[in-house]
């Protein structure tokens, strides 16, 4: 199997975050523009002020930025061990499409219950990953 397939999900994810890392300005500036938030309410972070419609992005960005850097690690491991296969690849592209489906839930509707689900599950699927490398 070619090796650079892996670089496919990669993608997808890196680019999900660049997606979601413009959403943060652009809820940002029309909230200002509305009124509804100050430079200062950033000042040290969020404020208590900044509505939820303005931080959400921000907080999908910070979960985009913590364990998927385990999946890119992960998919560097299997690369330079020209490790990957079709079951690799599936696993890959269903933690990524877990990831996609997890933000589109906390950017829009934002029901906990429904995001926990494919947040949790592509967890589990994450550690799936880690644990083929090494019994491979």
């Amino acid at each position: 199997m070619t090796q650079s397939l892996i670089f496919a999900p990669m993608g997808a994810l890196a680019f999900l975050t660049f997606g979601v890392l413009l959403l943060i300005p652009i809820r940002r500036f029309r909230a200002g523009a509305l009124g509804q938030i100050t430079a200062d309410d950033f000042k040290f972070g969020e404020s208590a002020a900044v509505p939820g419609h303005v931080s959400i992005p921000n907080r999908a960005m910070m979960n985009l930025l913590e364990l998927p850097m385990l999946f890119y690690v992960g998919s560097l491991m299997f690369f330079v061990t020209d490790r990957i296969d079709g079951v690799v690849l599936g696993v890959a592209w269903a933690y990524v499409a877990l990831r996609f489906v997890h933000s589109a839930i906390h950017l829009t509707y934002n029901k906990v219950t429904h995001r926990l689900i494919p947040f949790a599950t592509s967890n589990v699927v994450l550690t799936v990953y880690w644990v083929l490398f090494f019994l491979r």
